[in-house]
């Protein structure tokens, strides 16, 4: 059975994304001060306000106007910004509900981690596609002044039952300065970002592939004056990019306590293991928290029929090789670390430099 999968990326110029990166260095800089911080500083943005909100409990003194107003100007925002701050300390009825002789969930919910064997990332290749083509981006903008840091971009890949057979589509649109025209627009992209990416998957790429390059003819106003952002809308561009299921709660802004990340990056990691290993082509782990305990209500495994072993000999090693508590979570995937910046962008998964990617002999 042949089918389309399509999947997206955007750069850290889209609002949600800027917001996205704002609210994880918030969290760094709590980290890098006091490793017992409990974070959950969001923020939204429009035009030139920069609204920041949510809860802190934490020794670390954050600057937050310096922060934010560093990352606006690297990102490529000329004008000043007025920031507006509403933020608490974290619900004393939460805190203790987590913090008791062990470390307890701060939520109920359930969260997913996906893998499958079809690429070398332990991904879906649209996504990993869309993520190479907005990091592609990112760099070659950076060369110069006439392009933008608002981007995204969309990859469809044709699938024969579970196997990609073919790149069937790529749409990326750019932020731009006036100084250039449309042709000269698309001829730079092309070039200097769409072939080289498409350059790794020659095997899937054929003359009747559709690359699409700024279809509206324009894209002058950028960022935050031409939309508004906040954290969390991006949660399928962070996850696996529709294929999959996710919990419904974001990352960003959230430290290891928060399920909603930490339960997330487990998730994932069991499931590229158990793919990794050899026991199926492609796994998805759930797993449901309930606030005040310690470990899962439920841990749910599914292989979709693609399982090399029974699903009882794979419940077994999970079992006897993974710990869902979230001692063992924060303690095994070593997640107190100012290291959340760097996942805003780009996709949480996939991406070697993350503990929760590792291979568990």
């Amino acid at each position: 059975m042949i089918r389309v999968i399509t999947s997206e990326s955007v750069n850290i110029g889209h609002p949600d994304k800027t917001c996205d990166t704002i609210s994880d260095a918030f969290l760094d800089e709590a980290l890098r001060k006091d490793k017992n911080s409990q974070m959950a500083v969001e923020c939204a943005i429009k035009n030139n306000k920069l609204f920041i909100y949510g809860e802190a409990t934490t020794n670390a003194v954050i600057n937050y106007d310096k922060i934010a107003k560093d990352i606006l100007k690297d990102i490529g925002y000329q004008n000043d910004f007025e920031i507006v701050k509403e933020i608490s300390e974290q619900s004393p009825d939460i805190a203790q509900a987590v913090k008791k002789k062990k470390l307890c969930a701060n939520d109920q919910g359930m969260m997913f981690g996906y893998a499958t064997n079809e690429t070398k990332e332990f991904m879906p290749l649209p996504i990993v596609v869309a993520h190479k083509l907005m990091r592609n981006y990112e760099n070659f903008r950076r060369m110069g002044n006439l392009f933008f840091a608002d981007a995204k971009c969309q990859v469809s890949v044709e699938y024969d039952n579970f196997a990609p057979i073919r790149i069937s589509t790529v749409l990326i649109s750019v932020s731009h300065s006036e100084k250039i025209t449309n042709e000269e627009i698309c001829k730079e992209i092309l070039e200097n970002v769409v072939l080289r990416v498409l350059a790794e998957y020659e095997s899937l790429v054929d003359e009747n592939l559709k690359i699409l390059i700024n279809p509206s003819g324009r894209f002058t106003i950028w960022g935050s004056f031409g939309d508004s952002g906040c954290v969390g809308r991006k949660i399928i561009v962070d996850t696996y990019g529709g294929v999959g299921r996710v919990g419904g709660g974001c990352f960003s802004s959230k430290n290891a306590t928060k399920v909603d990340r930490s339960g997330a990056y487990y998730a994932r990691y069991v499931a590229k293991n158990v793919v990794a290993h050899g026991y199926a082509d492609i796994c998805e782990i759930e797993v449901a928290y309930a606030i005040g305990l310690e470990k899962p209500v439920t841990v749910n495994i599914e292989t979709f029929g693609t399982n090399k072993v029974s699903l009882e000999e794979i419940e077994n090693y999970v079992k006897k090789n993974f710990d869902f508590s979230l001692s063992n979570i924060i303690k095994e995937l070593d997640l107190l670390k100012p290291i959340y910046k760097q996942t805003a962008c780009y996709g949480h998964f996939g991406r070697e430099e993350f503990s929760w990617e590792k291979i568990k002999k």
